[in-house]
């Protein structure tokens, strides 16, 4: 039987767990750092993340104080091994591809197919195409992202880390639909159990990768209270 955990304390933050996900260069790390720091890293002063670049930030939003936990992973295939297992728990995505890079945009459908392994339906998914601060050399239009979302179901964004338009709005829309969503966030207990009952991955996938260990793989949840800086900023 499962019931209604007791009710948390009035002043508590919301705990949710955030992914940042899509090709390397797209502007991964550059999106969290301004959103997470109001900064901007020029390209020519960045490198591709490895592995995974993790930041708490904290804000006030529908009323409640929410506690963001922002995995951002390496887009490079060569990780993906290290960073499956960063799926677990999380209550959001956040698709990111390059409006001035198709090759980018036509990688979502294979992203996709890797969060249907690794997350539950009710996970909050929201496409964001960065970069429009290169309108010139835009090779994915307004339309294409926001019909490519509308099939796939999830919210749609543009924005462009360098100027920091539509970054916060990107954030704030998957947060918001969060806590519009209770299972997400809202614990529940099933005998002397306690869990989210919406977050995380798929049963099938918990259970693969509970019974095995990845050569060089890390411990993405060691040290999750504590607020980081590290990595880099792509």
């Amino acid at each position: 039987m499962t019931s209604s955990a007791p009710a948390a304390k009035p002043n508590a933050p919301v705990n949710v767990k955030l992914l940042l996900i899509g090709n390397s260069s797209v502007g991964k790390s550059s999106l969290l750092l301004r959103f997470s720091d109001e900064q901007w890293l020029p390209e020519d002063e960045s490198s591709a993340t490895i592995g995974v670049d993790f930041r708490v930030h904290k804000m006030d939003i529908k009323g409640k104080k929410v506690k963001l936990s922002i995995w951002d992973t390496a887009g490079q295939e060569r990780f993906r091994t290290i960073t499956s297992s960063y799926y677990r728990g999380a209550q959001g995505v956040i698709l990111v591809y390059d409006v001035s890079n198709r090759e980018t945009f036509d990688a979502l459908p294979r992203w996709f197919s890797e969060l249907e392994t690794y997350v539950s339906d009710a996970v909050v998914r929201i496409v964001v195409g960065n970069k429009v601060d290169k309108e010139f050399s835009r090779q994915v239009t307004f339309t294409e992202g926001q019909q490519f979302a509308t099939r796939m179901n999830c919210l749609f964004v543009e924005a462009s880390a360098k100027t920091a338009v539509g970054v916060r709005d990107a954030f704030q829309e998957v947060v918001s639909k969060i806590l519009d969503t209770p299972e997400l966030w809202q614990p529940v207990t099933s005998g002397n159990k306690t869990g989210i009952a919406g977050a995380g991955k798929s049963a099938a996938a918990a259970t693969m990768q509970s019974n095995q260990t990845m050569p060089g793989s890390v411990n993405l949840h060691e040290g999750a209270e504590e607020e980081s800086a590290g990595g880099c900023m792509c």
